[in-house]
């Protein structure tokens, strides 16, 4: 590709920056994707991954798997620490394995589309991020299956000790269908999956509760799903407070309001802000860190920058904001691509407007909730729809099939494959276990 067409520069590889590169794939451009993974991974499937049910390769693709046959586009592993929007530029750090000391690498650029997505939001209290860890990442699912599994060892090993079984309590903070999620599949896997595979405890005995600051969970949900969801929820065995304040979270408990909560394992699902790249643009920005956009997701003043997914703050025609969600992150990307395009054959730019094909929230086995607009549908009608919308959203036809044996699998035999104990040994749940009193004889 000659270095005299116009270059794109797409930070990061979710949904809305590999779809902008998808839709200028052996276009008239030359396109550099830059993203801190070598792979795009499926978010909407973490929980599962978190909750032992599927494999990460399972819900991830290689980004240069993705792109391969797209001759025009190049793919770089680096983090954008900056962006200078007057001399359209942006910067990664120094490669300080080859170049000690070195200088940061610029790269020029003629169109820049930025979807670095979200964080997890503590709310002021960033020293909760290692007690109460978030769903966002690969690294965050493997972490949150570490100490789901090692609760039900270590609880084990005390009991054949003691002789006493301590309660498991689970802990999850906020009620969004993350959280929703994470709570019912807990359930799942004390109840059903290891219910036989312990011989001093009683797995079933684990406790799941889903703590939820505002009057119900679901809150951006028609009141009647919500309701609905709660309803599930009980019926699976989670155990629901709403309108409770998160005001500590500790080593082995949750704080609301006078009440103190034993924790084995507590998982944060309250909030999310948006990438720091945002703010570091110098251009206005909402509470949350999204870059408030113009109607064709450009960037205020700056009309060859475009934002996109998460890190982009748009309001619908109806006045509604446009959700984090995938659907809306892979329309925004197309878009903004597509702009693209257009600009270089002369013809007028176009407002974005956001296409509601509906929302899902999975609740557990055979239990969701799903919003189609003025068709409300609830239970295992919801949970099929939810699940072959998401395996449709999967990248790469691999995935959907090994997807789909592993749900089978699952479903009829209530076994999750993927537990297994990874990760730091240096992590607070493994400090909790060697800090356990010295083994004083086990007979």
């Amino acid at each position: 590709m000659a270095n005299n067409v116009p270059h794109v520069v797409i930070v990061g590889g979710g949904f809305g920056g590999l779809y902008a590169a998808k839709k200028l794939a052996n276009k008239p451009v030359r396109v550099t994707l830059i993203d801190r993974k070598n792979y795009h991974n499926f978010q909407p499937l973490l929980y599962q991954v978190a909750t032992a049910g599927l494999s990460p390769g399972e819900i991830a693709v290689p980004i240069r798997g993705i792109l391969r046959k797209a001759r025009n586009v190049e793919v770089l592993l680096g983090e954008v620490t900056s962006v200078n929007l007057a001399q359209s530029k942006i910067q990664l750090p120094p490669d300080e394995l080859d170049h000690p000391g070195g200088h940061p690498i610029e790269i020029s650029y003629d169109y820049l589309i930025l979807g670095t997505g979200a964080s997890h939001n503590y709310f002021g209290h960033p020293e909760w991020e290692m007690l109460a860890p978030g769903l966002k990442t690969i690294e965050d699912a493997t972490e949150i299956r570490r100490r789901v599994l090692l609760a039900f060892e270590l609880a084990e090993r005390s009991a054949r000790i003691e002789g006493i079984q301590e309660p498991i309590n689970f802990v999850v903070v906020g009620a969004g269908p993350t959280g929703v999620e994470l709570a019912g599949t807990l359930v799942e896997i004390a109840r059903r999956v290891l219910a036989s595979d312990f011989r001093t405890i009683n797995p079933a005995r684990a406790r799941v509760l889903l703590v939820e600051a505002g009057p119900r969970v679901l809150a951006t949900y028609p009141e009647d799903l919500s309701h609905s969801a709660e309803r599930q929820l009980k019926k699976l065995g989670v155990e629901v407070i709403v309108n409770g304040m998160v005001t500590d979270v500790g080593p082995d408990h949750v704080q609301i309001g006078a009440d103190k909560i034993p924790s084995a394992v507590t998982l944060w699902s309250a909030g999310v802000a948006a990438s720091p790249l945002g703010k570091k643009l110098g251009v206005p920005v909402d509470r949350a860190g999204r870059v408030q956009v113009e109607a064709d997701l450009s960037v205020p003043g700056y009309p060859n920058v475009f934002v996109v997914g998460d890190l982009a703050a748009v309001t619908q025609k109806n006045g509604k904001p446009v959700p984090g969600v995938a659907p809306a992150a892979i329309q925004m990307g197309k878009f903004a691509g597509n702009t693209v395009l257009n600009d270089l054959k002369g013809k007028p730019r176009e407002r974005f407007d956001y296409f509601d094909k509906g929302t899902l929230a999975t609740i557990g086995r055979a239990a969701a909730v799903a919003d189609f607009g003025k068709v409300h549908l609830s239970g295992f009608i919801a949970w099929l729809s939810w699940l072959f919308i998401h395996v449709f959203f999967l990248i790469g036809f691999k995935n959907r099939i090994l997807v789909l044996m592993e749900w089978a699998w699952a479903y009829f035999t209530f076994q999750r494959g993927a537990r297994l104990i990874t990760g730091n040994s240096n992590s607070i749940v493994t400090k909790a276990a060697d800090e356990m009193e010295p083994v004083r004889k086990v007979s």
